[in-house]
C-alpha cells in the first residue's frame, strides 16, 4: 500500500508515536494531491498497530471521513461523504487500485 501512495507529492508529519509491548500507535498527517480531482488533500489520522517479530502485523487508521472526502471529492464530498454508499464506493476503488498495484 505504501509504495502505491507515497510519491514526491506527499507529505507525512507524525507525532505521538508509542510502542509497548505488541501494540502501538501514532498520529501522522498526510498532505497530498488527489490525483483524480486534483484538489489538495490534509488528513489527520490516528493509527493503531500491532506488531510481531519486530514487524507491523495490523495497521488500522482512524479519520474523519467526511472531512477527507470534502477535500479530495469537491462538492459531491461534501454531499454524500457522510453515507456510508460514497465510503464503500470509495473503499472498493481503492482496494480494486491496491490489487492492480500489487507486483
Amino acid at each position: 500500500m505504501w509504495r502505491m501512495l507515497v510519491n514526491p507529492n506527499i507529505t507525512l508529519m507524525f507525532n505521538n508515536v508509542w510502542a509497548e509491548g505488541d501494540k502501538g500507535g501514532a498520529h501522522w498527517e498526510a498532505t497530498y494531491i488527489f490525483s483524480k480531482t486534483g484538489n489538495q488533500v490534509v488528513n489527520k489520522i490516528d493509527a493503531q498497530f500491532k506488531f510481531k517479530d519486530g514487524k507491523i502485523i495490523y495497521h488500522k487508521d482512524h479519520f474523519n471521513f467526511w472531512k477527507w472526502s470534502r477535500q479530495a471529492l469537491g462538492i459531491s464530498g461534501l454531499l454524500l461523504g457522510w453515507t456510508p454508499l460514497l465510503k464503500n464506493k470509495v473503499r472498493q476503488t481503492a482496494l480494486a487500485k491496491l490489487d492492480s498495484f500489487k507486483p
